[in-house]
């Protein structure tokens, strides 16, 4: 059996954390996680906020980025110690096909290098200097940004490697950060927050990853209740918990389900495009197994390419068949199949109905497409390579018809002629669409996009400002002033 002790606490913490022992592979790994009792959560709150203002405040963004970069240079080299542990360790605990996971954290990592992290940054704040000291405004005046003394990142486990968009967003703006691991994925954050460590030791007095059961209401509350800010990703019903666990005080900033989709436009329906279409929107489906938020459920295919819908479905089906000869799916709960099976039940019940509808599925469930040759509202498919399939006489008439799922609706991608893709974008983002990308890259989002139409950064600091009123007010005391000015 082999054994992962996960987490990350400050040394002054080593004995106040009680191990609890998650598993995975069928028993054959044993993930020890950290637990601490209110009392000891208290004291590691202050602990960490208290070593945030010491050791990060002293650090110039452009040094925490380089800080993050080497990190991540760690982690995208394969025969690096890191890597290794997670090459070796998400495969048996996620279930995903591990050259998946490789290629999967090869692509999202790279998000994270100096010069996206730089641009990332940049997205948010004109002037960048504002995160380390009052710089110049507009207006008259200085302006200065200041993250919370104390970020709590509450992590999901559906897709490996989430955590680091909020930890990296938390070391910007120099937040203190406690994180709870997530029981289905217990192995990235810790094995990222022990790397920046190692690779910057006074970090390690103000990062802290530790665990607790979902939905006990403590030590949560009592960490809420040291909190600024609390981040959270994770489920409806888990996010609306939360939500009464924080202080009417403190600023909660969560991030629920939400749905992917697809449009592709005539134009891109020839011979020569349709099958490398199909190619990237099956990427889409296979990657992380549709668990991300970002993940495509349905695809709206328009009618009068050289391609019909159908045979776009067909040829979205023999992609994803040759993906599973390259990356297994990985086995599913009783719960999860129950669901799969429900699904493709009502799929087959719309075939036999004889108005149509098809569906191209893999003898052993691994993967399937269902096809209806008329408009069908959005609805989420089971994941796990489901995918509906919708022909459309006009892709503007598909976009029109989301508004009612704007609360779930997140990422689109469009493969249209460029007047097209703009005139559908504003469409989109009317029917509450955030982001839009192109076919292939739904799972990959560029650094700082705009998760969930939100600013990364923007969202966990408070502006402070010098007015004009004050710096010529200062001018009149200074020692070179003189009487009679203004």
């Amino acid at each position: 059996m082999t054994t992962f002790q996960a987490g990350q606490l400050p040394a002054a913490f080593a004995d106040a954390a009680q191990w609890h022992a998650l598993s995975f592979d069928g028993g054959a790994l044993q993930v020890r996680v950290p637990r601490l009792d209110p009392a000891a959560m208290r004291a590691l709150a202050a602990h960490v906020r208290e070593g945030a203002r010491r050791e990060l405040q002293a650090l110039r963004v452009s040094e925490i980025v380089a800080l993050i970069d080497r990190a991540v240079m760690r982690l995208l080299d394969a025969d690096d110690p890191a890597r290794r542990e997670l090459d070796e360790l998400l495969p048996r605990v996620t279930g995903y096909d591990p050259q998946m996971v490789r290629l999967g954290l090869g692509a999202y990592l790279q998000a994270f290098r100096a010069p996206q992290l730089h641009r990332f940054v940049a997205e948010d704040f004109a002037n960048p200097k504002v995160l380390d000291e009052f710089q110049p405004a507009r207006k008259g005046g200085f302006v200065r940004a200041i993250g919370p003394a104390l970020l709590v990142h509450h992590w999901a486990g559906n897709v490996p490697g989430l955590p680091l968009w909020s930890l990296a967003s938390g070391l910007l703006v120099k937040a203190g950060s406690v994180g709870k691991l997530p029981s289905a994925e217990p192995v990235f954050a810790s094995v990222v927050a022990r790397l920046l460590c190692e690779l910057h030791p006074p970090l390690a007095d103000a990062l802290a990853v530790t665990w607790w059961p979902g939905g006990e209401p403590e030590p949560a509350s009592t960490l809420h209740a040291q909190a600024d800010t609390v981040l959270a990703y994770g489920g409806d019903a888990a996010i609306a918990q939360l939500r009464q666990q924080v202080p009417a005080g403190t600023r909660f900033l969560p991030y629920g389900h939400k749905l992917g989709l697809s449009l592709v436009a005539r134009c891109a329906l020839d011979a020569h495009r349709g099958p490398p279409l199909a190619r990237a929107a099956a990427l889409d489906v296979v990657r992380w197994e549709q668990q991300g938020c970002y993940s495509p459920h349905v695809i709206y295919v328009e009618r009068g390419g050289a391609v019909a819908p159908r045979d776009f479905a067909q040829y979205l089906a023999a992609e994803l068949a040759q993906l599973a000869q390259r990356f297994a799916r990985r086995p599913l709960s009783l719960e999860e199949s129950a669901a799969l099976a429900g699904w493709r039940h009502a799929a087959e019940a719309r075939a036999w109905g004889g108005e149509g509808d098809e569906l191209f599925a893999a003898d052993d469930g691994a993967w399937a497409v269902a096809f209806s040759p008329r408009a069908r509202p959005l609805a989420p498919t089971p994941g796990w390579r489901c995918v509906q399939v919708v022909a459309v006489d006009a892709l503007e008439a598909a976009a029109d018809a989301l508004a009612p799922h704007a609360g779930v609706l997140q990422s689109a991608g469009v493969a249209a002629a460029p007047a097209r893709l703009f005139a559908l974008a504003e469409r989109l983002a009317s029917a509450g669409v955030t982001r839009i990308a192109a076919l292939g890259a739904l799972a990959l989002p560029e650094a700082g996009w705009h998760h969930d139409g939100r600013f990364n950064l923007l969202d966990l600091v408070r502006m402070v400002e010098i007015e004009a009123s004050a710096e010529r007010a200062a001018d009149r005391l200074a020692p070179y002033a003189q009487e009679d000015a203004p």
